[in-house]
């Protein structure tokens, strides 16, 4: 089973990273999670979003396209970062997610997806 593991974004994941002593650790921490998932054959990809200030949207309508400049409202509805897992089932990915450190210096959260499999388009 494929998943996309999904790192909200913060109001300080909108700053933009600010390298400081938590930072750094935070980031140490999250390093060694992520070798933990690659010897575990579990890790296909994974990375982290700058602030949506320096991303685009693209409104499609019909034949029509807007494009739209960051930074987005919601931040609760952006993403700050992503992996791409391959697991057995939601369970193991649910387990490690639990083991993850806290992606964020406060608050936040990580949203599991599975992807679509060729059987499920059937």
């Amino acid at each position: 089973m494929r998943v996309m593991v999904l790192v909200n974004a913060t109001e300080d994941s909108e700053k933009g990273f600010v390298a400081t002593p938590e930072t750094r650790a935070m980031l140490e921490a999250m390093g060694r999670f992520n070798e933990e998932l690659v010897k575990a054959g579990i890790l296909r990809m994974g990375d982290g979003l700058k602030p949506s200030s320096q991303g685009k949207r693209i409104a499609f309508d019909g034949p029509r396209r807007t494009v739209i400049d960051g930074p987005f409202a919601a931040t609760r509805e952006l993403v700050a970062g992503f992996w791409l897992w391959d697991v057995k089932d939601m369970d193991e990915a649910i387990a490690w997610v639990k083991r993850c450190p806290n992606p964020m210096p406060g608050p936040s959260e990580i949203e599991i997806r599975p992807l679509y499999e060729m059987a499920d388009l059937q």
